[in-house]
């Protein structure tokens, strides 16, 4: 690969929000260099076992595939501090019936570090519980980061659960890849779990965040993909 086309895929991945420089990784998860943050959202651990509770067998491996892809991102980038940004358990029960290897992993990946559980609608129960900080939301900078993002809130934000994804078409066929939607003050993380789904980024749900045109990051396996918003297609 030469220089040129690898500072592109370097330029591709940068994302300037509120005045600030992050970095969209292929996982999903969002760096800052400036404060050496971390940032995911939506790890649903341990959907597999709730469905399997309610009598839909899925692999019970989604919890163990989200850490090991969470400790490449630490690996990677080694930050000072992670936030996830809620929805980091798929329901309040999910404690009970996490792996007590799962959990050993989880707490290896918290180690040396600061880490900020920002409450979900999933698992709003289990704010306080887990070893770290918690908090509805979190204020740095003049970002706000919160799970649920608000159309009309003023200032910069980053946030999730809404799970975007794009849809693309391709010599191939058509692609559904994860996605980051944003414009120059609001971006909405894809989900990082191995079982979370997505919504379309044309979606109005998405769609009525941004009063202007936005911008999509589709997640590849080694890069992110600039998508122009009018080549993403609906479901």
């Amino acid at each position: 690969m030469n220089l040129a086309r690898r500072q592109q895929e370097r330029d591709d991945a940068v994302i300037t929000l509120g005045g600030g420089a992050f970095v969209a990784d292929p996982s999903g998860a969002l760096w800052c260099a400036r404060t050496s943050t971390l940032v995911v959202s939506d790890l649903h651990l341990e959907k597999g076992s709730a469905a399997a509770r309610r009598g839909t067998l899925m692999p019970p491996y989604d919890t163990a595939h989200t850490l090991d892809a969470l400790g490449g991102a630490i690996a990677r980038f080694r930050p000072r501090r992670v936030i996830s940004l809620g929805d980091s358990f798929h329901d309040d029960g999910a404690l009970g019936r996490i792996a007590a290897r799962d959990m050993t992993m989880l707490a290896e990946l918290q180690r040396g570090r600061d880490w900020l559980w920002i409450s979900g609608n999933h698992d709003e129960g289990l704010s306080g519980v887990l070893p770290g900080d918690h908090a509805d939301a979190f204020v740095e900078d003049g970002m706000r980061f919160v799970h649920i993002p608000r159309a009309g809130q003023g200032g910069a934000e980053i946030a999730g659960h809404l799970h975007p994804c794009a849809r693309i078409q391709t010599r191939a066929g058509s692609l559904r890849r994860r996605a980051f939607v944003f414009d120059g003050e609001r971006l909405v993380m894809p989900a990082f779990g191995a079982y979370a789904g997505g919504l379309n980024a044309r979606d109005p749900a998405i769609l009525s965040l941004f009063a202007r045109s936005f911008s999509v990051l589709a997640l590849g396996r080694e890069r992110v993909f600039a998508i122009p918003p009018g080549q993403c297609r609906p479901d």
